[in-house]
Order: structure tokens, then C-alpha cells, then sequence
């Protein structure tokens, strides 16, 4: 019952990914935003979760993560009702901050229950192969759900739908996670390291505003430049201050940790990969091949079940018998010749059919590595220390998928004359073909991270 609920938040959070995308037109007309304003539906939600990512990671450990996980996940309930009840821009986009600020602690709650109430091995991996499924059908359903919702009942029922998941949520947790503890194992130590707080939200926050603001605001206006410069400056003296301070807000410590180490860059590449081919997918089958809001959904559904299926079966099997070392590069490499098959498979007058390839292998390799990439992250990290571990992870998770899409959407539009008009759909392809390409050479080259992972001995891969 914990290992549902636990997924089931998986779930929601990935499902609140997806589902307001394709509701993005009609929120836009519905409540007058400009069309330079309606990427802040996203990327509010974007900002705040990234940038308290690892301030939520430290109050798990602090705190206690059942609590965080309560609080976490009544905060974004109740966003998510404000949202669909907003009648204004301001509204709307203070709820989708809300919604960040209960995701950042929700997420490293989660994987911090999963990674401390399952012992290391074969069932925490089990455990974590049903959490990274739950997340695989959370996107998918995102996609088709919004479509549904938003053609059927309009865009408020994207926002509306996930309160009463929320709410069920809420009400098996007590139960199913056990009695909340009145201190956590860590409380004894002294102090918080409020200048380490400070610095690490202040930090990621202006870097993930910075990338998540896209290429022209990112890199060419002094605003968003400036924010990426001044978040990068900000952790710089972050890290130089963690390394004096007696209770830091992430143990430097913890990179020392190989497998965590690794994970992280790994996290980093892959979630690039992946955020840039959603675009390219989503791009390519609504404004290549005209498809509406339902059948974009409907089109992420082999994708989605080929996730899944590889997230829960063939990942767990691969790690205990080959070990993570081998698991994480087959995977990882698996995903990217798969992004790059269907990027080849795009063309003005193709067929769905010619696409199948490359989304099979792509869903095959991607249900892989998400599994070995969290087992990784977590392995050989304390019990004490495992909310920061995963902040740290998730940190990585949403960095990489900032940047890779700021970078791919560039790579996309490289050609173009953005100021000339709608570009014609031979010149759009051709654009979302390059990127895609791109994203899948940069998850075949991160799969050689793993070879940094230590060789598992013979007896251990075979466990």
C-alpha cells in the first residue's frame, strides 16, 4: 500500500508534466495571455520546483519525509483547484508556482520513502522500477488527458482533474506510510545553514529562470543571460561556503560518492535527450502533420507502454543479473539510437507508420535507463542523507531538461526566419529532424558515463 501511494504521487506530479501542454492554446485565448507570456505556465511551475529542489531535499531529512510528503502534496492540491478556478493571468500563473513549491517537496519525499523503506537491492530496485512506471504512465496520460479534457470540458478540468488524485492521495498516506515519527533521525544535529539555503535556492532558481525563458530570452537579452550568470556565480560561492560551514545544506561529501556522481551526469544528459525529444515528437505531429490535441496524446501511447514495460521488467532484470554498470549504458545507448531513428523517420508526407522504429527502441531504451539512473543515485548514500541525495538527483533531472530544451529548440530554429512568417512545414521538419538527431548523439555519448560506475563484482551482478 506505501510503494501505491508512493507511485501514485509519481503519477500526479508526471501527469501535471504533460497535461497543461496541450492546453496551452486554449488557456492562452481563455485568459487573454500575450503570446509571449503563455510559456510562464510551464516554466512558473518550472522555476519554483527546480530552484527549492534542494532546499525541499534538506527538510526531508530534517524534518522527516512523511511530513514533507503531506505537506508537499496538500500544497499542490490546492494549487491545482486555485488554477482551475483562475480568472486571470496572475492567478494562474501564482497557482502553477504554488504547484512547483509543493512538487519540490513532494518529489524528494517520495523517492526518500522509497530508498529508506525498501532495502538496497533487488527491492528497492523492484520498488523503484513501479515508481519510474508510475511516471512513464503519468506523461502519457498527461498528453491524452489533456487533450480529452481540454476538447471536452475546457482547459480548467487539466487543473481540476488532479485534485481529487490529490486528495486520495492525502487520505491513504497516513495509513499506508505508517505513523509520522516526532523527530527524524537527523534532528539531533545542530543548527540550519540558512546561508546555504539562501544561496542554493537563489542560485538555482535564477538558473532555471534563465534556461527556461528559451533561447532568444536566455541567451541574447541581458535578462535571461544575466540570470543564468548570476545563478552560476551564486552556486560557485554556495559550494565555497558549504565547504566552511559545520551542518551544510548539501554535504560536499556526497559527490564523493561515485555512484551518485555519476547518476547525476548521467541525469543530466539523459533528461536533455528526453525533454528535446518531446518537443520534437509534439512539434512534429501538431504543426508537421496537423494533428489536434487528442490524437498528439493518443500518438505517446506505444512510447508510453513500451516505457513502462521496460521500467518494470527488463531494467530490474538487467541489473540483477548484468549489474548497473551495463544496465545504465545499454539503456542509456538504446534510448538515443532510438530519438535519432525517429528523427529520421520525420517527413512532410510520411507516415505515423514510419515513426514506429525509432518510438519502439526509444521507449525500450528510456523505460531502462530511468530505473537504473535512481537505483544508481541512490545507492550507497545513508538513510539520514537520502532526501538530499534525491533532490540532488531530481535537481540534475530538471537542469538537464531546461537546457536540453533551450538548446534543441535553438538547434531547431537555427534555419529559420523566425520575423518572416510561419516557416513552410518542409523548413519546420528539417529543423525538428537536426534537434532530434542532436538529442539522440548526445544520449549515445552520455552512455559512456557509465563506464565511470565501478565494476560490480561477480557475485554482486549476479544477486
Amino acid at each position: 500500500m506505501a510503494l501505491a501511494v508512493l507511485a501514485g504521487a509519481q503519477f500526479v506530479v508526471a501527469l501535471d508534466y504533460n497535461i497543461v501542454y496541450v492546453a496551452l492554446p486554449d488557456i492562452g485565448s481563455g485568459l487573454g495571455f500575450s503570446a509571449q507570456s503563455l510559456q510562464w505556465v510551464v516554466s512558473a511551475y518550472a522555476v519554483t520546483f527546480g530552484g527549492l529542489l534542494l532546499l525541499g531535499g534538506r527538510l526531508v531529512d530534517r524534518v522527516g519525509a512523511r511530513r514533507m510528503f503531506l505537506l508537499g502534496l496538500t500544497l499542490f492540491g490546492l494549487a491545482c483547484l486555485a488554477g482551475g478556478f483562475a480568472g486571470n493571468p496572475g492567478v494562474l500563473l501564482t497557482a502553477r508556482a504554488v504547484q512547483g513549491v509543493g512538487a519540490a517537496m513532494l518529489a524528494p519525499a517520495t523517492l526518500s520513502l522509497i530508498n529508506t523503506g525498501f532495502a538496497e537491492g533487488a527491492e528497492r530496485t523492484r520498488a523503484l522500477s513501479i515508481w519510474s512506471a508510475a511516471g512513464s504512465a503519468g506523461l502519457a496520460a498527461g498528453a491524452l488527458l489533456g487533450g480529452v479534457l481540454t476538447e471536452l470540458g475546457g482547459w480548467r478540468w487539466v487543473m481540476f482533474v488532479m485534485v481529487p488524485a490529490a486528495a486520495l492521495l492525502l487520505a491513504a498516506a497516513p495509513r499506508a506510510l505508517g505513523p509520522m515519527p516526532t523527530t527524524p533521525d537527523t534532528h539531533e544535529r545542530a543548527g540550519f545553514d540558512i546561508p546555504g539555503v539562501l544561496l542554493a535556492t537563489a542560485g538555482s532558481t535564477l538558473l532555471v529562470f534563465g534556461l527556461v525563458s528559451g533561447p532568444d530570452a536566455g541567451w541574447t537579452s541581458p535578462r535571461g543571460a544575466g540570470a543564468i550568470a548570476l545563478g552560476a556565480v551564486l552556486l560557485g560561492v554556495f559550494l565555497l561556503v558549504e565547504r566552511r560551514t559545520r551542518d551544510p545544506l548539501v554535504p560536499l561529501r556526497l559527490f564523493g560518492n561515485r555512484s551518485l556522481a555519476v547518476a547525476m551526469a548521467a541525469i543530466l544528459v539523459f533528461q536533455s535527450g528526453l525533454g528535446g525529444a518531446y518537443y520534437v515528437f509534439t512539434t512534429y505531429l501538431q504543426n508537421g502533420l496537423g494533428y489536434n490535441a487528442l490524437e498528439t496524446g493518443l500518438a505517446f501511447i506505444p512510447v508510453t507502454v513500451l516505457s513502462v514495460i521496460a521500467g518494470m521488467r527488463i531494467g530490474p532484470a538487467l541489473i540483477g543479473r548484468r549489474g548497473l554498470r551495463f544496465t545504465l549504458f545499454v539503456g542509456m545507448l538504446t534510448n538515443g539510437v532510438g530519438i535519432g531513428a525517429l528523427a529520421l523517420g520525420m517527413s512532410t508526407d510520411g507516415p505515423f507508420a514510419a515513426l514506429l522504429p525509432g518510438i519502439l527502441i526509444w521507449g525500450l531504451g528510456g523505460g531502462v535507463t530511468f530505473t537504473a539512473l535512481f537505483v544508481t543515485a541512490a545507492s550507497g548514500v545513508q538513510a539520514g542523507e537520502q532526501g538530499i541525495a534525491s533532490a540532488l538527483a531530481t535537481t540534475a533531472q530538471q537542469l538537464g531538461g531546461a537546457a536540453g530544451l533551450a538548446v534543441l529548440i535553438a538547434v531547431a530554429n537555427a534555419h529559420l526566419d523566425l520575423h518572416a512568417g510561419p516557416a513552410s512545414p518542409a523548413d519546420l521538419i528539417d529543423g525538428l529532424r537536426t534537434a532530434g538527431l542532436v538529442a539522440g548523439a548526445a544520449a549515445v555519448l552520455g552512455a559512456f558515463l557509465a563506464f565511470a560506475l565501478k565494476r560490480p563484482k561477480a557475485t554482486e551482478a549476479n544477486s
